[in-house]
């Protein structure tokens, strides 16, 4: 087991966030921000350039869509519906799927299949931006439910090279699609109580970097374990061998993968299948899997930095997916009824420093020739400090280390902008049925509550360029045809040596 980190290197990692880039960052428990007379690289306020590979069609979708994710109350009797024992109804439960597809679903998804999703990904790759291809499986319970979804992953991962060329950034994949579920709890309990009596032996355990910390939300696991009968050793074997499996591909077709979050009452096992992963196939400064960190945690910080210090000695490149997180209600219930703290951060405000200050340590890693990282945020202030900080740092255009992205519907100006700005921009592109992404679309709803302003961006703006074009009267197919003319000219535009630098929430 790693070692806990000394309270001095704390210190020193909280020091050189300060001291890095002082005239834009400040560590503390209020967000991070440019100064008043501090240059941006990031326009998001010509609403022309921002949405000129927009067509008029899909900019009146978006926007009345986001309408809807805006107001609170369709969202709570969204939830409430989608929740609800109506969904056992048969013929209720398809008319609501059907709302569903044409709302929610068209909005948040790419498609149900793997033909739809490679349509999008060839539009947002013309208009400049990349995709995170992601088969939305998960929440499997038993090991035939596993080796199908295992089969749609390797799918996936086979589908993304048959797209044009450096389209697609990432393949996601969630261990809780190929590991049950009850499992991956097993797993959590074991390895938390290891770190409570580090002599409570793991015969089982694979070398793995640090997943907690002093401050991690140990409170899920308050009694001593029974180890793992030999049945559930063998379903570890088989979940250890799955993701080997959907690793080895990805290094075959040089396919980076990531491995996407969940709430803290698993997240133990899977930062334990991903880092032992991504010791057997990080190779040759070439990170294949990547981790997430969800910087809501109060733990995060320091985790993030354990782990990237401890896979440095070890001579392993390791790459992070960094987002804010999308458990909170969850994750604050869970630990009011067994009477702790939240392990979310108190406020906003310390949720967004968190997030800057980890990602001013994940730039000046790759500055340094260090690890790799996916900037996943949808916070406007965040994207423009972080893209500041990479230009002033040096960091080239297409360096491959790192990569902002947003979720495909959410966000559009903060990724038009920076694309823009000339960084490698992702959108985060979910399919498959639409019963089968219900998961995600409820959380997509719930998380839309604390991305209200960002929303009402995208709509102002939107709106703006809605009526630019109703005025110059550029609707229906005429105009989209002239836009798409205006957007090739406005995407040459862009530099393409980009002046040193380059390029989830």
């Amino acid at each position: 087991m790693a070692k806990r980190l000394p309270t001095t290197a704390l210190r020193l990692f909280s020091r050189r966030l300060d001291t890095a880039f002082s005239s834009s960052f400040a560590v503390g428990s209020q967000p991070l921000k440019l100064e008043p007379a501090a240059p941006t690289i990031v326009d998001l306020d010509d609403h022309w350039k921002l949405f000129a590979s927009v067509s008029t069609s899909k900019l009146l979708r978006s926007s009345v869509n986001l309408g809807f994710v805006a107001n609170e109350t369709f969202v709570d009797f969204g939830m409430w519906v989608m929740d609800s024992r109506l969904m056992e109804t048969t013929l209720v439960r398809d008319v609501i799927l059907k709302t569903v597809k044409h709302t929610m679903f068209d909005h948040f998804c790419v498609g149900e299949t793997t033909e739809e999703a490679g349509m999008c990904i060839r539009k947002i790759h013309k208009a400049g931006l990349r995709g995170m291809l992601s088969y939305a499986v998960e929440h499997t319970t038993n090991n035939d439910g596993c080796d199908r979804n295992l089969e749609g992953f390797i799918r996936n991962v086979e589908f993304s090279k048959s797209l044009p060329p450096s389209s697609v950034s990432f393949v996601i994949a969630k261990m809780t699609a190929i590991c049950p579920i009850s499992l991956l709890r097993r797993v959590s309990d074991l390895l938390r109580w290891q770190y409570k009596d580090p002599s409570f032996a793991l015969p089982w355990k694979l070398n793995t970097l640090p997943i907690f910390t002093n401050t991690s939300p140990l409170y899920h696991t308050l009694e001593k374990p029974e180890p793992l009968t030999p049945e559930e050793e063998q379903d570890l074997e088989l979940a250890h061998k799955r993701l080997q499996k959907l690793c080895q591909k990805c290094v075959d077709l040089n396919v980076p993968l990531t491995i996407d979050a969940e709430d803290t009452s698993l997240q133990p096992a899977i930062d334990y299948f991903t880092y032992s992963s991504a010791i057997m196939f990080n190779k040759d400064e070439n990170a294949i899997v990547y981790g997430t960190i969800q910087a809501y945690l109060k733990d995060s910080k320091e985790r993030l930095f354990m782990a990237s210090k401890t896979a440095e000695n070890l001579g392993i490149p390791m790459g992070f997916k960094l987002v804010r997180g999308a458990y909170m209600s969850k994750e604050t219930r869970a630990a009011s009824e067994l009477g702790y703290d939240s392990p979310i951060h108190s406020s906003i405000e310390e949720t967004h420093s968190c997030y800057d200050d980890c990602a001013s340590y994940m730039l000046e890693r790759i500055a340094d020739g260090n690890d790799a990282v996916v900037l996943a945020t949808h916070n406007l202030q965040s994207g423009k400090v972080a893209a500041l900080k990479a230009r002033n740092l040096g960091i080239q255009r297409g360096n491959p280390k790192l990569e902002f992205a947003q979720l495909y519907g959410m966000s559009e100006a903060l990724s038009f902008g920076l694309r823009n700005a000339g960084f490698q921009v992702s959108k985060y592109l979910p399919y498959g049925p639409v019963d089968m992404v219900m998961p995600y679309l409820l959380r997509r709803a719930e998380e839309n509550r604390g991305l209200l302003s960002t929303s009402n961006v995208d709509r102002v703006l939107m709106g703006k360029e809605l009526k630019r074009r109703v005025k110059s009267l550029q609707f229906g197919k005429a105009g989209d045809e002239l836009h798409e003319g205006r957007n090739r000219h406005t995407i040459a535009q862009i530099p393409q040596q980009a002046p040193r630098f380059c390029s989830y929430t």
